[in-house]
């Protein structure tokens, strides 16, 4: 599961840095997709972090 999430939030990450570079923008909606993409990045790191405990 945790698995998952960190490749959703890379795809994301991802899709945002190409909307970035090509400059093919959907107004506010990268912004949206970057934050996701964050929030998903932060979930796993702290649940890997606790799973170590």
């Amino acid at each position: 599961m945790m698995n998952l999430l960190l490749i959703i939030g890379l795809i994301l990450f991802i899709l945002w840095l190409l909307g970035l570079i090509t400059s093919f923008t959907l107004g506010g909606y990268l912004y949206i997709v970057l934050v996701v993409a964050i929030i998903m990045f932060v979930i796993w790191l702290i649940s890997a972090v606790v799973r170590r405990r």
